[in-house]
């Protein structure tokens, strides 16, 4: 992949629930435009929300839009979706997993992490 097909990555998009959605919008992350396939950089996880739709939302993110640049996920909601976050291997988007309100960060559970300790050893 060149440098050239990355320069449309400008985007941070974001899966959470809805107090780290809300303060990633308030600070200026969320974009929502008409153009199909790209409507927002944004999903609000509710507890009815399946993790069918979690699934899709992260494919859609990290192997359709050629627009986002790192997409933030919550922990907790990654879990659900692990297997999926766990196998991601492209540059870009880059997946980082961030903690919420109400969940604490676990680094033993962060698949970045997890992959620089396999790398040196650990």
């Amino acid at each position: 992949m060149s440098i050239d097909a990355n320069k449309n990555r400008t985007l941070i998009g974001v899966i959470g629930d809805e107090d780290t959605v809300t303060g990633m919008l308030l600070a200026g992350v969320g974009q929502v435009t008409s153009e199909p396939g790209k409507e927002k950089n944004f999903l609000v996880v509710e507890p009815r929300t399946s993790d069918d739709q979690i699934e899709e939302v992260f494919d859609q993110y990290t192997e359709k839009r050629d627009d986002i640049a790192i997409l933030l996920i919550n922990q907790h909601i990654a879990e659900r979706i692990r297997f999926k976050v766990d196998t991601f291997t492209r540059a870009f988007p880059a997946i980082l997993e961030i903690p919420s309100k109400d969940h604490p960060y676990d680094p033993e559970k962060d698949s970045v992490l997890r992959r620089v300790r396999r790398l040196f050893g650990e």
